[in-house]
């Protein structure tokens, strides 16, 4: 019982410890990103010598559009040139050598989302970059009982997942670069 025991005891203090340890920054890709049509963005959708398949359209709340001749195409999460390229082939069918472009004319879909310990919680739109930093400031700042130092930022694009952030090191001359937020971000301030 007696190196059971303290193979326990060494084994549970080096989780403990391990626990307590100032944790890494999680490396994060800040790169410039591709846009991808989101919901409730407005599309301009132009066949050349058909006036009839041009059209402007909004991307339905389930990502699709409908055109005619072909129907429903999903256009969320697509780049305005692979919407063209799948358009393009579903209209060879019916259209000879079909020349398709697709123009983002509103962007509604391109938001971050601001929740817990700051002032004014809520949807941002995302024009441009935005940086984490900037996202906190049009959120009005901290409160009193914000844990700055825990911040989370979830990102939903299929590979983000969470990225843990403390502030102090953002803003200290040494310290790691600033989040550059996309769209769908989730800031969690606790």
């Amino acid at each position: 019982m007696g190196k059971t025991s303290a193979g326990f005891w060494t084994v549970l203090g080096v989780m403990l410890l391990g626990g307590c340890a100032h944790q890494p920054a999680v490396k994060v890709d800040n790169s410039e990103q591709p846009y991808r049509i989101g919901r409730e963005d407005v599309l301009d959708v132009a066949v050349w010598r058909d006036a009839e398949l041009s059209r402007t359209l909004p991307v339905r709340p389930d990502g699709y559009i409908s055109m005619p001749m072909v129907g429903e195409v999903l256009a969320a999460g697509k780049t305005p040139t692979e919407l063209a390229e799948a358009l393009k082939s579903s209209f060879q069918p019916y259209v000879q050598e079909p020349r398709v472009t697709v123009i983002v004319r509103e962007v509604n879909s391109s938001r971050v989302f601001v929740t817990g310990e700051v002032t004014h919680p809520g949807a941002y739109p995302l024009r441009g970059r935005v940086s984490l930093i900037q996202a906190i400031a049009l959120a009005g700042g901290f409160t009193d009982f914000a844990n700055s130092d825990g911040i989370v930022v979830i990102r939903s694009d299929g590979n983000g997942g969470q990225i843990p952030v403390r502030y102090s090191d953002l803003i200290s001359p040494d310290g790691s670069q600033d989040v550059m937020l996309r769209p769908g971000d989730t800031i969690v301030v606790p």
